[in-house]
């Protein structure tokens, strides 16, 4: 009888792991139609990679750096075909104006907080000048996105970096991702509750054209929160606008990824769908809130070289054939959103405690609306 029990013991605590360990989707939760990649993540896009540095000291500390790695090589060597998408531009995103213009990118992008974008910026330039290809290079356009962390960060105290920023690059693997409290995400707050980085995936059919498209957020902004379509934050009680003292200011940066060959023009179409998938989680773009989307391809075929020839040939998908793409970037940035939700924990920081999405409540209340089983 005791081996018996033994044996139920272990394999209940090899089957069943806490609340805060799981992501939505282990629960039962859906998020659309169409198949995630093997990991539920933005590194089902082959090749690419994520880093993080998480900040974490003393009462007041907790910010971070999450860097983005297209590919392997040498970025600014080899471009990507890049666009970028402002929902509402309260905020500090650099790079901007020469994506739009050329429609490439040729660093890595960088999260962190507000007031660490210059730091960034810099710690980036000497990533990219530190290589030995790119010995006489002059100009690098560092894409650097941000939110404000300043209710658990001391953000005044510009702790994140030069050296946090080269970690995270360092640190950056093609393996599952980790979400919530790390890196950009370790102080940020959504809807109310502790927000954080989260990350999915989408892979289409291979009558659709195999392509995988991977969001990566990390989010800080307000509104109405929603999952399933069920109103979480008005049953809960806790939405923006609820008292004069709870706004929806804040921000969410959105990065997609897709092995799809699409150009820059293509790309801004697909970043505009990632909002949709914001909308779905009830965020509203607030009048205080920075809400960019970067996209790119990695299609090797479509990399432009730093020494490019006068004349180049490319191979782009088809206008017809984006439509997939579009609701792949819908239902994998929602489940991204929500995803950061489900894997933070409470915190206490430099003014204050944010409790973590009661993840009990939200199940209950799922369950009653036939969300869930």
């Amino acid at each position: 009888m005791e081996a018996k029990h033994s044996i139920f013991l272990f394999l209940f605590c090899l089957f069943v792991t806490p609340l805060s360990a799981q992501r939505a989707r282990d629960f039962g939760i859906s998020f659309g139609v169409m198949e995630t990649g093997d990991k539920n993540a933005i590194t089902d896009v082959s090749g690419l990679s994520v880093g993080h540095q998480t900040i974490i000291k003393g009462e007041h500390i907790r910010t971070g750096a999450t860097a983005i790695i297209p590919h392997s090589g040498n970025i600014f060597q080899s471009k990507v075909p890049a666009a970028i998408y402002i929902g509402n531009g309260f905020g500090k995103l650099a790079g901007y104006s020469q994506v739009e213009e050329l429609g490439l990118l040729e660093t890595p992008i960088i999260l962190t907080n507000t007031l660490s974008v210059g730091t960034a910026i810099t710690a980036t330039i000497r990533h990219t000048i530190s290589q030995d290809e790119n010995n006489g290079v002059r100009s690098v356009n560092a894409v650097i996105g941000e939110t404000n962390d300043g209710y658990l960060n001391d953000i005044r105290g510009l702790h994140v970096k030069e050296s946090d920023i080269l970690q995270a690059i360092a640190n950056a693997h093609t393996d599952e991702v980790n979400e919530g409290n790390i890196g950009a995400g370790t102080g940020t707050i959504c809807f109310g509750y502790k927000g954080g980085i989260g990350t999915s995936s989408r892979k289409l059919p291979s009558s659709l054209g195999g392509y995988t498209v991977g969001i990566l957020v990390q989010t800080n902004f307000g509104g109405t929160l929603k999952i399933s379509g069920v109103p979480i934050g008005q049953k809960l009680g806790k939405y923006s606008f609820s008292s004069a003292l709870e706004s929806a200011d804040g921000s969410c940066i959105i990065v997609v990824a897709t092995d799809a060959p699409l150009d820059a023009r293509n790309l801004k179409r697909l970043a505009k769908r990632a909002l949709l998938g914001l909308g779905r989680t009830g965020g509203i773009a607030s009048n205080g809130s920075g809400d960019y989307v970067v996209a790119f391809s990695t299609a090797v075929k479509n990399r432009v070289s730093y020494k490019a020839e006068k004349v180049q040939a490319f191979e782009y998908l088809n206008n017809d054939q984006t439509s997939p793409l579009f609701l792949a970037a819908i239902e994998a940035t929602e489940e991204a959103i929500i995803n950061s939700l489900f894997a933070a924990e409470s915190m206490t920081g430099h003014r204050g405690n944010i409790q973590a999405l009661p993840k009990e409540k939200v199940l209950e209340l799922l369950r009653t609306y036939q969300a869930i089983d």
